[in-house]
């Protein structure tokens, strides 16, 4: 078995999004995370991985509920400020975020997001130091088309949005035998 820190290197060459977890409505706090799927699209259920350490665990636990938002590749500053474990924690820790309320917990939406999710807590899993919550999805929405915000070698990368290209299939050839 490998080291920690060999397995972090090995699965930082998989590229992900980025996203922000928040939960709570009074003193709602958040961090960032990069262990986000989908899971189900009938019925809507995604997941999400978070680390038993962190304060937002205990409150996606006490409210029952989350909230997803996706960032956008001109949002790198929230996805480095929400993973500052040194950044200013309970009422004061939003202040610097434009954020709304989610239409069915109230846990914070961040302004700007390519899309966000709001979900209900339907299950929670162990996933070695972290917990793995599935959420049923509640509601959600999206921004306008900006580019994302991706997650590579344990950095974050704004790549260019590209329009899709026509695939052409190449010919068959046919050797004359």
């Amino acid at each position: 078995m490998e080291n920690s820190l060999e397995l972090r290197s090995i699965l930082g060459k998989f590229a992900t999004g980025v996203t922000v977890v928040t939960s709570g409505r009074e003193t709602p706090c958040g961090m960032t995370a990069n262990s986000f799927t989908s899971v189900s699209l009938d019925p809507p259920l995604i997941l999400v991985c978070v680390t038993r350490s962190a304060a937002i665990y205990k409150t996606i636990l006490d409210t029952g509920s989350f909230a997803i938002s996706i960032l956008s590749a001109d949002q790198a500053h929230l996805g480095r400020y929400f993973a500052d474990h040194s950044r200013p924690r309970g009422e004061t820790e939003f202040r610097a975020v434009d954020w709304s309320p989610g239409p069915a917990t109230g846990a914070p939406v961040l302004l700007g997001s390519l899309a966000w999710l709001e979900c209900e807590l339907a299950n929670s899993y162990d996933g070695g130091d972290h917990e793995i919550f599935l959420g049923s999805v509640l509601a959600s929405g999206h921004g306008p088309e900006y580019d994302a915000l991706l997650y590579f070698r344990g950095g974050f990368h704004q790549p260019p949005f590209a329009k899709p290209q026509k695939i052409v299939k190449p010919q068959e050839s046919r050797e004359p035998a």
